[in-house]
């Protein structure tokens, strides 16, 4: 079975531990996913099954969207509240003073990945590290923050909407945003909304080709060399400058490289999307 879906990911659970609750809704063994949450934060999460689960390089995934509450005066090495060790009762502020310090994080954006992430130094995750009371020395990041608005504000809690560039740390972001109002601050709450078009929508089956952005171009030879594997003549390109192109034929498609009038396949025979096939056996395992 081929599917592309978005699944709603809950509260501490892995995104990793997730897919096995995938693989028994779905009855299969082959579940993969994209852009991982941490096990605090919720949301879109993209899973593919079976051969889909190739595609997820080439899918349109940014910008992405979060909404995440801000709790000022709370302080954790992990940046949320997995491990907090300290509150301060903190005076009210302003909202408009809120709403401007957010404002003011609008484009680039530079700073250090907590210390309670994924990335690796010399093969070791931070956040094993972390939880081994060693720090990891981490480089500066940086990233693209496109749109933040301040949702709401219950005192001490800043609750807040960001589109961001892919690989946004929002657990580094909330930090340097009470920084900036000379206080302590961690995530009570993340919740992705998006990633770029991908939204949750009940576990949908998805269209791949909907969220591929590639040229499509056209195989002008005979169709069977494309549907078989076979080598691809570059004059029977419809397009044959270099990159990489889309091409749809009656069963499959292929995703191709064109590389000074070479034709590589990046991936070749994907069954096309023909609709939603287990929407019984999901109803089922519900």
């Amino acid at each position: 079975m081929n599917r592309l879906f978005v699944v709603n990911k809950p509260i501490w659970r892995s995104s990793n531990g997730y897919m096995g609750r995938m693989k028994w809704k779905y009855d299969t063994k082959k579940v993969g996913f994209s852009g991982t949450l941490d096990p605090f934060a919720t949301g879109c999460l993209i899973v593919a099954t079976g051969q889909y689960t190739k595609l997820f390089n080439y899918l349109d995934k940014t910008p992405k969207t979060y909404r995440a509450t801000l709790w000022l005066g709370a302080s954790s090495p992990t940046l949320d509240i997995e491990k907090v060790e300290s509150i301060e009762m903190l005076k009210l502020f302003n909202e408009d003073q809120i709403s401007e310090v957010l404002q003011s994080f609008l484009g680039n954006f530079s700073y250090y990945p907590p210390q309670y992430c994924a990335k690796k130094v010399d093969g070791i995750a931070a956040y094993k590290n972390a939880r081994n009371g060693n720090t990891t020395e981490l480089k500066y990041v940086n990233s693209t923050i496109y749109n933040i608005s301040l949702l709401g504000y219950n005192h001490p809690f800043v609750h807040f909407e960001a589109t961001v560039s892919e690989g946004t740390y929002i657990r580094s972001l909330g930090y340097e945003i009470a920084s900036v109002l000379k206080c302590d601050g961690i995530l009570s709450s993340l919740a992705r909304v998006n990633e770029g078009k991908f939204s949750f929508e009940n576990e949908k089956a998805l269209n791949p080709l909907d969220f591929i952005s590639l040229t499509r171009n056209e195989y002008i030879g005979d169709i069977n060399d494309i549907e078989l594997g076979r080598k691809l003549a570059i004059e029977n390109l419809k397009f044959k400058d270099n990159g990489k192109y889309l091409v749809i034929t009656p069963n499959f498609f292929s995703i191709i490289e064109v590389l000074n009038a070479e034709i590589t396949y990046k991936i070749n025979r994907m069954p096309l999307f023909k609709g939603d096939e287990c929407t019984a056996l999901k109803q089922m395992r519900k």
